[in-house]
């Protein structure tokens, strides 16, 4: 199953079933379906019956119940049917298996409906319509098309466990089923529009006390309905629709902060991202607009710009990219996992605490071990000081931030973490000081425990062999802050066996993570890229351009920052401490201006200077002619001639490097697939989700274009810009990594 948040297709999935418990008034076009085959392929069907006086249409198009085309044609053949039956008092909707309705169809997105598969009344006019009480009983995932059509029924019970959302934003577009019309008439615009703008789902407790849900059923979800429905029809007319509710968005427009909160949203985590502002402008509709009907009109409009966007491929690629980088060919789904209940780090700072965090806020008890009382009271107090912060933004409760403190305990012997069932090392990047944790591990931990380092790029091979059971031990890569960046690198060592391997790819999604596979290999996948990119961007500053205009157009094209304001904010001196500690007389060029700078004392954000100056306590860096002309003394003495750089070719030499070292690491088999790559690029490194990633964006850009300009560039600046083999072989075939990734697949 591929679930798209809002949308959900089934795979491999290729005809519908059959309409079952047909109505007597299906039309001409169902009845030759059923009778002779399918000329026209409806996808999905829903069943009918009368229990009681009530209707009972029950959806059924597996495994997760999407909107598909027979799902909304025999919906509103079953409702009419009902609706004109004077033996049926009212109706009840609910979903076969897990899942309510778990979205749209993907499959139906992009094509020109067939007439012949649309029923001749929407589904959600003949409830409108109705003088008896349409009940949904959501008994599953209710997402995206699957609320907004309980949305339009007269009330809404649901089974315990149940959630419901509207995630379109997940995959480039809106909801455009009436979501952000009905949503905000029901629990208010502000609420609503944090809702549709993160796509985050509500459960069960939290709809029922906001009201999209009028009451929790347990037990037999069905037979509670009914009862429900039948003593609603009892009490009369005329029943609740949503879209007739004006209190709370009149109450929203009286208040002119109610769309502050959302603006915000927009500005600080997606700008540039068209389905946001689309999604924006609808709710605001809702409150702005007195005319219901005006308001959907307007959300169609909307959804169409969304739908037609060429950012909505992306997403979607982004979407499906995530899912896919779960599968290992040769570590099946059914490989046998460990169970994890309990967890420890070896070491308490910046990221071993953030690690921690994440399996505590996972419901998972984890110790951490420092070497020194100081340093560990330092680590703990930084874990609270964290929650604290939540707590103050209102992400989490007071009683939430108390449960996941008691989950973490500080301990100061190895002997104290031997039962755990993982433990991430997670100490600074040094391969001699790693292999002598692993040694002390190996001694220390519980048979069949996993072993886990936190290294961002060292060998992890030399850390298993430290050990007597190599099979055990995988890389966990953690992105800073760890309990809040959502990729996570998981590293295969030629010995990690594969119940390993499922293990930490399982505990990934566990603690809320998005796991990649890697092969062992310098830098892994993203580090490696990223080397290639940095490396430019210092280039291209001793060549003509300065840090303010490089970091410029890759904040236009879509990242949150440019290089050089990252490196400021990590702290330019890490890399100045390191090459003076290993005492490297032979330095990279692109060192020699960040390595002027900290024996300046500008070491970035830190000390108020860097390659841009700060204003005390602000994160906002602003030019410093100071910088700029340290910059061209340096390229007068490195003999180079500084020359006007366009924002063309600025962007070409910072992102062309991510696919020229993204195809050499498919071609050494270090990354599975191109868009495992486009999935680390994104969650780990900042690159806008609605281009789709390194490697889908040189898909679209077209891999001959992007081969002649890495070809130009090597003539012209050297080794660094050798094309990848797999590039060139793509860009003479007139190929892409997205049919290097499917022929790959099949085989």
């Amino acid at each position: 199953m591929l679930q798209v948040g809002a949308t959900i297709v089934a795979a491999g999935a290729t005809t519908g079933k059959r309409g079952s418990s047909p109505s007597p008034r299906l039309g001409i076009l169902a009845r030759r379906q059923l009778i002779e085959g399918d000329p026209v392929a409806l996808l999905g069907t829903v069943h009918y019956e009368v229990r009681d006086g009530v209707a009972l249409l029950t959806i059924d198009n597996p495994p997760v119940n999407p909107l598909s085309s027979g799902v909304r044609f025999y919906m509103s053949q079953h409702l009419t049917t009902a609706l004109d039956d004077d033996g049926v008092q009212a109706v009840v909707i609910t979903g076969k298996g897990r899942a309510f309705i778990a979205g749209a169809d993907i499959r139906d997105f992009g094509k020109t409906p067939n007439p012949d598969e649309q029923p001749k009344r929407p589904a959600g006019a003949l409830i409108e319509e109705s003088a008896k009480p349409v009940v949904a009983a959501i008994n599953g995932t209710a997402f995206g098309g699957g609320l907004e059509h309980a949305l339009t029924c007269h009330y809404r019970v649901a089974a315990p466990g149940a959630p419901v959302g509207l995630p379109e934003i997940k995959i480039g577009l809106l909801p455009g089923g009436g979501g952000t019309q009905r949503l905000p008439r029901l629990i208010g615009a502000e609420r609503a529009m944090d809702a549709i703008l993160t796509g985050d789902p509500f459960d069960t407790k939290e709809a029922l006390e906001l009201g999209i849900i009028d009451e929790v059923i347990e037990g037999d979800l069905v037979a509670g309905a009914i009862e429900f429905a039948k003593a609603k029809a009892a009490a009369g007319g005329p029943h609740p629709l949503v879209r007739h509710r004006r209190d709370k968005v009149e109450a929203d427009r009286a208040n002119p902060d109610v769309f502050r909160a959302g603006e915000a949203y927009l500005a600080r985590r997606m700008r540039g991202q068209i389905n946001g502002r689309m999604a924006f402008n609808s709710v605001k509709a809702a409150v702005e607009i007195d005319d219901f009907d005006e308001g959907i009109r307007a959300e169609r409009a909307n959804f169409q710009v969304c739908h037609d966007h060429e950012q909505r491929a992306a997403m979607i690629h982004v979407f499906f990219s995530e899912r896919q980088a779960a599968r290992i060919p040769d570590v099946p789904r059914e490989t046998p996992k460990k169970d994890i209940a309990s967890a420890a780090t070896i070491g308490g700072g910046l990221m071993g605490g953030g690690i921690a965090m994440s399996f505590a806020d996972a419901g998972i008890p984890v110790k951490v071990l420092e070497v020194t009382r100081e340093a560990l009271d330092k680590g703990l107090s930084v874990i609270e000081y964290n929650y604290n912060r939540m707590v103050r933004s209102g992400r989490i409760t007071e009683a939430e931030r108390d449960e996941r403190l008691d989950r973490i305990e500080g301990v100061l012997d190895y002997e104290a973490v031997a039962d755990a069932d993982v433990v991430v090392e997670a100490v600074y990047e040094n391969l001699d000081l790693k292999k002598k944790i692993f040694a002390k591990l190996d001694a220390t931990m519980k048979d069949g425990a996993v072993l886990a380092s936190n290294t961002s790029g060292l060998d992890l091979d030399q850390m298993a062999a430290m050990t007597k059971r190599p099979g055990d031990v995988v890389g966990t890569h953690f992105f800073s802050p760890a309990n809040i960046m959502q990729l996570l690198e998981v590293v295969r060592g030629v010995e990690t066996n594969p119940g390993t391997l499922a293990t930490a790819m399982a505990l990934g999604k566990t603690i809320g993570k998005i796991p990649v596979m890697s092969l062992n290999a310098p830098g892994f996948i993203g580090n490696r890229m990223l080397g290639g990119y940095t490396r430019q961007a210092g280039e291209i500053i001793l060549h003509g351009a300065l840090p303010e205009q490089v970091d410029k157009v890759i904040v236009d094209f879509g990242f949150n920052m440019g290089p050089f304001a990252m490196n400021d904010l990590v702290g330019l001196d890490l890399g100045w401490r390191a090459r003076k500690m290993a005492g490297t007389t032979d330095k990279p060029l692109t060192t020699i201006v960040p390595d002027k700078l900290c024996d300046l004392g500008r070491f970035g954000q830190k000390t108020n200077a860097g390659f841009y100056t700060y204003a005390q306590g602000s994160r906002q860096g602003q030019p410093d002619p100071a910088v700029a002309k340290l910059i061209e003394e340096t390229s007068a003495e490195l003999a180079f001639s500084r020359r006007e750089i366009k924002e063309d070719e600025i962007l070409k030499r910072c992102l062309y490097p991510l696919v020229n070292i993204g195809a050499q690491l498919l071609d050494d088999g270090i990354a599975l697939r191109a868009s495992d790559i486009d999935v680390v690029y994104i969650y780990g490194y900042g690159f806008p989700k609605y281009r789709g990633g390194p490697m889908y964006y040189a898909d679209a850009v077209g891999l001959d274009n992007v081969y002649r300009d890495i070809l130009a560039f090597h003539q012209e600046y050297g080794d660094a810009w050798r094309p990848a083999p797999l590039l060139k072989r793509l860009a003479a075939a007139g190929g892409s990594f997205a049919a290097w990734d499917a022929e790959k697949s099949a085989k």
